[in-house]
Formats: structure tokens, C-alpha cells, sequence
């Protein structure tokens, strides 16, 4: 009974549709015992007048059943019809199915057309029986394998359907159609007899897929959904979200090959992966390539989710001797590296952390030469170490730093007569100094404006060339006073 009611029954079924106990005709069940009162109504009418007339109420009202069901003719029985619209998706009604016959020119349909087999006895009553509806409308596909147009005929879509709840949309009886292996791929429900599903003129929506399903199940999948007709076509409604959908990965991404590959199709055919991915889940990899990232859609704004990633390793890294031997391959190739790694990737390993007892970058016994290898430039220090924090936390927990008068017990002291060639030093590698040192240490002797006045300027100083490149340089010794070339 209540598949009859919801699930797409043909459109005049509207007979008999009470859910109380009844008796059994036909396989179905009655609510009322029509074949014992065959020899009191001669027509259907008495009763159900307004299946011909607009207005007129389609069940018999109580008191007319008391007439005869007062207690002393027959027992006293509580019986009454609906009174309330059906709960259905069927733009059927009676009068309005008459008016349209009526203006065909078509002969008026019988009551026993619809509700009675062939050459039944009267008062045999059945409820309306599909093929009965299919076979009058010339539908010739079954009931769920009807075609576009032919789900108009019968339904209105599921938004217009407002009686209907939740529970009963999920008693929906699935097409055969969507059984088939394809159907949730590409080429599969997109697609309705070889064609992509468009909006069609009638009622402005997709007819086939707003029979049953709203807006709202479609993106629960589709990222591109704002930009695809067919799903905008279709009225947004909550309840078409008891039919729940998943994204499942198609079959061209299980090819050993995807991942290496899947960065070309993304780039020449990126509609391809609007579809199923988000911004948000090409980043869940690409950490360090954002750019292409931004070509495909952020989720939200009436998009799905997207796909949910996992990022994973590809073959060539797996084994332990990729670890002894990706620092050649990211020597060689390290835009390959950073399509997926981002430098605190490798930070991760290459920077020693004392907690975690982690050897990191450098050999054993590397922090007895650091100097040297910090002052030929071995390894740029900087790419992992902040000069003036690292560096200069550990300097100064040792004691080796410099006394803030001029020539104090200090780190420099320890090497003899480092003041007088601590210029090339400086000039060499002067992030080094500045570890330790500010600018005030050295106006301490070079400066014009005061302390030893010792010359900063090399034997080939050009003062114009560098008063036109950068006159900032001259101001931090000399002040505003810039001495002017003679």
C-alpha cells in the first residue's frame, strides 16, 4: 500500500487509500469491504462523488455509513475517509484526469478501467494498477525504465512534492538503470540514452532526476555543481539527502601510473577533476605548489566536499634505500621534489633536535669544525640556522662572546692579533659577524663622528659610486655631515 502511495503508482490511484485494517482483494489490501456492498451501491458515485465532480468530497462521509450502521440494522462501526491530501509525488487528480479527456475528445474513463481487472464482477474493487496507467498513456518502457518525457506524465518532481517525508522518499524503489556497474561513473548517470542530461523546456527542470532526487543529493558529490545546468535545474530540498552518495575513485586512478601521471591531465583537461576534487584536497599533497591548486574550485558555496585524499608515498619512494639516496635525485630534479614537499619537509630531518635525539644533518663531531666550514661557506648556515638566535644562544652559553669595551677576554681574544685582520674577515663573510655583532661594535673604532676614528674604507673605496648607490651607508658613520669629495 504505501509503495503504491509514494513510490510512483500510476495516476489514479487515489481510489482507496486508507492504512487501517481492511480485507484482501486481489492481493491487495482494502480498508473497505467493497464486494460484500455490491448489491447496495449500483454506482461508484454514491460514495465517491468527487472523483467526478471538483469540490465534492472523494470518501463517503461517516454519517451516511451510519444509516445502516446505526446498531440495529447492522453493528455500529467507526469508520472515516481521508480528509487530507494524499502524501504523493502523482500530479493525478479525478476531475482535472476527466477535463483532459473531456477536451481530447477522448470517451470518459470508467472507474473499473482503472480499479477493476478485465471482466471482473462488480464491486471487485483494486487499487489503480501501473501498467494499466502505462498502457493508456502509451508509455511502452516498465514503470522505472520509463523515459524522460515520460516521467512528466505521471509525476511532479520531488520539490513540489511537499507532503512527502523524508522517510517516505527513502522508500523510493531504485530504477534498473542504477543497478548497472557504471551507472555512478562518468558516462553513467550523467547520461540519459547516450546524451548528457540537460534541462529540458518542461517545467524547467530534469525531469527524469527531479522525480526523485533535489539539489541538494547531487552535491553531495559534485564540486562543479554550480556550473553544471542539469543539477541547477533542479529545486534544492532537504529531503532527497536520505539517499545518501559517496565518491569512489574511477578506474583510470588505480593505474600504477596515476600519480606520476595525473599532474598532466589536471594541467591540459583540469574539468575532468573539477568534478570530484576541491582546492583543499590537491594542497593535502601539493603543500609546496599551490598555484595549481588554485585552477580547481574551494569547496563550500553550494559545492561538494570533494574527494577525500590520503596522501601517500609514490613507488619510487618506498624502500630504505630511498633514503639513503634522495638527496642526489633532489640535487638533480628538485622541481620534482617541490610539486609535493615544501622545505620544512626536509627541515623535519635535517635540522638536529637535542629533545628527540635526532643526529640530524650533519656527521659526528661536526660542531668542532663548524667554524671553518661557517666561514668557507660549505653549507649556507642560514638555510636551516637563524644566525641570531641559534648561533648566538649557543655562543653565548659558552662564553663565547665579545666584551662590550674595546679590546676585552672575548671569543676573538682566544686567536692572537685577530684585531688586525679581522677586516678581510668581516669582508668575507659578514653574516658571520653578525651573529654576534651589531653596528655599534664597530663605531667603537670606525667612525668620523667620534671613538678612534679609524678609516673603514679599503685602499680602492670609491665614495661618489657609493654615495650614488646607496647614501644610507654613509650616514650610519658620518651622520648628515657627508664629507664631500674634494
Amino acid at each position: 500500500m504505501k509503495a503504491f502511495w509514494i513510490g510512483g503508482a500510476a495516476a489514479v490511484g487515489l481510489l482507496l487509500a486508507l492504512r487501517a485494517g481492511g480485507v484482501t482483494v486481489s492481493g491487495r489490501q482494502q480498508p473497505f469491504d467493497h464486494e460484500a456492498h455490491a448489491e447496495l451501491f449500483p454506482t461508484c458515485m454514491t460514495c465517491h462523488a468527487g472523483a467526478q465532480a471538483a469540490g465534492e468530497p472523494l470518501y463517503p462521509v461517516p454519517a451516511s455509513c451510519a444509516n445502516c450502521h446505526d446498531g440495529t440494522i447492522e453493528e455500529r462501526v467507526e469508520w472515516a475517509g481521508r480528509t487530507e491530501p494524499p502524501r504523493t509525488n502523482l500530479r493525478f487528480e479525478h476531475p482535472a484526469h476527466a477535463a483532459e479527456l473531456a477536451r481530447e475528445g477522448a470517451e470518459p474513463a470508467r472507474c473499473v478501467d482503472c480499479h477493476a481487472e478485465p471482466g471482473a464482477a462488480w464491486m471487485l474493487v483494486n487499487l489503480a494498477v501501473v501498467d494499466r496507467c502505462l498502457e493508456c498513456h502509451q508509455v511502452e518502457p516498465s514503470h522505472f525504465a520509463a523515459t524522460e518525457n515520460d516521467c512528466a506524465v505521471c509525476h511532479v518532481p520531488l520539490s513540489r512534492a511537499v507532503r512527502l517525508t523524508a522517510a517516505d522518499v527513502s522508500d523510493f524503489p531504485a530504477p534498473p538503470s542504477h543497478e548497472e556497474p557504471d551507472f555512478a561513473g562518468r558516462g553513467g548517470h550523467g547520461l540519459l540514452g547516450g546524451e548528457p542530461i540537460v534541462a529540458p523546456a518542461r517545467d524547467g527542470v530534469a525531469v527524469a532526476c527531479a522525480t526523485c532526487h533535489a539539489r541538494d543529493f547531487c552535491v553531495q558529490c559534485h564540486v562543479d555543481a554550480p556550473e553544471q545546468s542539469a543539477i541547477q535545474a533542479l529545486e534544492p530540498d532537504a529531503r532527497s539527502l536520505v539517499h545518501r552518495a559517496s565518491l569512489t575513485a574511477p578506474e583510470t586512478h588505480a593505474d600504477p601510473r596515476f600519480l606520476a601521471t595525473h599532474g598532466a591531465t589536471a594541467q591540459h583537461t583540469p574539468a575532468e577533476c573539477r568534478t570530484c576534487h576541491t582546492q583543499e584536497s590537491c594542497v593535502e599533497c601539493h603543500l609546496a605548489t599551490p598555484a595549481l591548486a588554485r585552477t580547481m574550485f574551494s569547496a563550500g558555496g553550494g559545492r561538494g566536499a570533494g574527494a577525500d585524499i590520503e596522501r601517500r608515498p609514490p613507488a619510487s619512494h618506498r624502500g630504505p634505500e630511498f633514503r639513503d639516496a634522495h638527496g642526489v635525485a633532489a640535487a638533480a630534479k628538485p622541481s620534482t621534489c617541490a610539486a609535493c614537499h615544501a622545505r620544512q619537509d626536509c627541515l623535519d630531518c635535517h635540522r638536529p633536535v637535542a629533545a628527540s635525539g635526532n643526529p640530524g644533518y650533519h656527521p659526528d663531531a661536526f660542531l668542532v669544525r663548524h667554524p671553518s666550514a661557517a666561514y668557507v661557506r660549505e653549507s649556507t648556515c642560514s638555510d636551516c640556522h637563524s644566525p641570531t638566535q641559534f648561533c648566538a644562544d649557543c655562543h653565548v652559553q659558552a662564553g663565547l662572546v665579545a666584551e662590550r669595551r674595546a679590546f676585552g677576554a672575548g671569543f676573538h681574544d682566544a686567536k692572537q692579533f685577530f684585531i688586525l685582520g679581522h677586516g678581510p674577515a668581516a669582508r668575507q663573510n659578514l653574516e658571520s659577524c653578525v651573529t654576534c655583532h651589531t653596528e655599534r661594535d664597530c663605531l667603537i673604532c670606525h667612525s668620523a663622528l667620534g671613538g678612534r676614528r679609524f678609516n673603514p674604507h679599503g685602499p680602492d673605496f670609491d665614495a661618489e659610486r657609493l654615495r650614488k648607490r646607496n647614501p644610507e651607508m654613509c650616514s650610519a658613520c658620518h651622520g648628515l655631515r657627508i664629507p664631500e669629495l674634494p
